[in-house]
């Protein structure tokens, strides 16, 4: 493995779409461009320089509306980590930016797919998410 790290595997642990009822369905289906995306990610370390890396996106009403839909996906993934890397900001960049750089299409088309059959066709997220940025952001 010349690589710094190998995906063995990425799957959908979690996925959650919630509307409670059509008056809320209506409502949303008029405010959903003031949703926002948050995103989290945790990793844990597995047998044999393995990683298992949980990335989760919840689509949210900013606002403390009392009508809203909830939509999250949790997504997994499994690294192997070059055993020549021990260096702890080193594994730290793979796991919050290298490997989330590489999930990103496929997580994003995911969730856009969930949202769309939720009844929100229209939804799109028009920024592509910077993980260097927020990373650099997040240590400085």
């Amino acid at each position: 493995m010349t690589e710094k790290y190998k995906i063995l595997a990425k799957y959908i642990k979690d996925l959650s779409s919630e509307t409670p009822d059509t008056e809320t369905y209506v409502f949303v289906k008029d405010r959903i461009s003031k949703y926002q995306l948050s995103i989290e990610i945790n990793s844990k370390a597995l047998k044999n320089s393995m990683i298992e890396i949980d990335t989760r996106f919840k689509f949210q009403d900013g606002e403390k509306s009392k009508k809203k839909s909830h939509f999250e996906i949790l997504y997994s993934t499994i690294i192997k980590v070059n055993e020549d890397i021990k260096d702890k900001e080193e594994l730290e960049k793979i796991v919050l930016c290298d490997v989330q750089n590489e999930i990103y299409p496929e997580l994003k088309k995911s969730f856009l797919d969930l949202l769309h059959n939720s009844g929100y066709p229209n939804v799109k997220f028009e920024k592509q998410v910077d993980f260097e940025a927020l990373y650099k952001q997040k240590f400085n």
